[in-house]
């Protein structure tokens, strides 16, 4: 019998499932591209396995919750308190039970790309998802903490449906009256806070890529708001605008100079 060519053994070992008899035959193909082939796919089938093994990791708090009856589970993530300007942006997501979405991550290990891709994802098929925007006002009158302990109690109340328990990245809170979970650095080790911090970032993203147009002068669509050289360059050239944070150094430090103007 002829051999197959390499084109059609590149396709065949596209499939996931082989039987064994065929690896077998395939490995007893001298050609080096053939070889070559074999070897990618391995690697390909580890990560893949890895991935598996990743996610179910990423799940296990969402299943312990699961096995103690709870159906609704919320996480809940923010994406903005560090910047100098702008708004902080809190989300919340209920997943399905038996969601399992590959390179679902914490959103500060994705690529914006990435974090697009899962974007489309999370909000197509999550059961419930919502995201509250906190601006630099409130976040100046009541401080970045409680600024943002105020939108993950909104971004809760506002799920439809509503959770019978939550997973919070890091921050406890103590007034809900659900069963909840305050995990640190819960973004990379819950599926649902990681889900939720994706739909914070790029809605904030978003937000910070349109002020950029309304304040043209300080790059907001490049650093979003963080202190970058570029920003305090800026900030040293023209000053704060309406969307910085007047309690942040060293934006403070301009104090009167703020303006509506600027």
């Amino acid at each position: 019998m002829r051999p197959l060519s390499v084109d059609s053994i590149a396709i065949l070992l596209d499939a996931d499932e082989l039987a064994p008899e065929t690896i077998d035959h395939l490995r007893a193909d001298s050609r080096n591209a053939v070889t070559k082939l074999l070897a990618k796919r391995q690697k390909r089938l580890q990560a893949a396995a890895l991935e598996q093994q990743r996610l179910m990791a990423l799940h296990s708090h969402e299943n312990d919750l699961f096995h103690q009856g709870y159906r609704l589970i919320a996480g809940v993530d923010e994406a903005g308190r560090g910047p100098l300007a702008g708004p902080v942006v809190v989300a919340a997501v209920i997943l399905p039970p038996d969601f399992r979405l590959p390179g679902l991550d914490d959103s500060k290990k994705l690529s914006p790309q990435q974090r697009q891709d899962l974007y489309i994802t999370i909000k197509a098929e999550a059961l419930a998802v919502n995201h509250v925007i906190i601006d630099n006002n409130r976040i100046d009158l009541l401080n970045i903490y409680q600024a943002t302990m105020e939108g993950m109690y909104q971004a809760l109340a506002a799920l439809h449906p509503l959770p019978d328990a939550a997973l919070i990245d890091a921050m406890p809170l103590r007034q809900l009256t659900i069963p909840s979970r305050s995990i640190i650095h819960g973004d990379s080790l819950s599926a649902s806070i990681a889900a939720a911090s994706i739909i914070a970032k790029v809605e904030r993203d978003m937000i910070m890529n349109n002020l950029d147009n309304a304040y043209p002068n300080y790059g907001f669509s490049r650093h979003k708001g963080y202190a970058t050289p570029q920003h305090l360059e800026a900030l040293n050239k023209y000053g704060p605008c309406p969307i910085h944070r007047k309690s942040f150094a060293p934006v403070k430090t301009w104090g009167a100079l703020f303006s509506e103007d600027r």
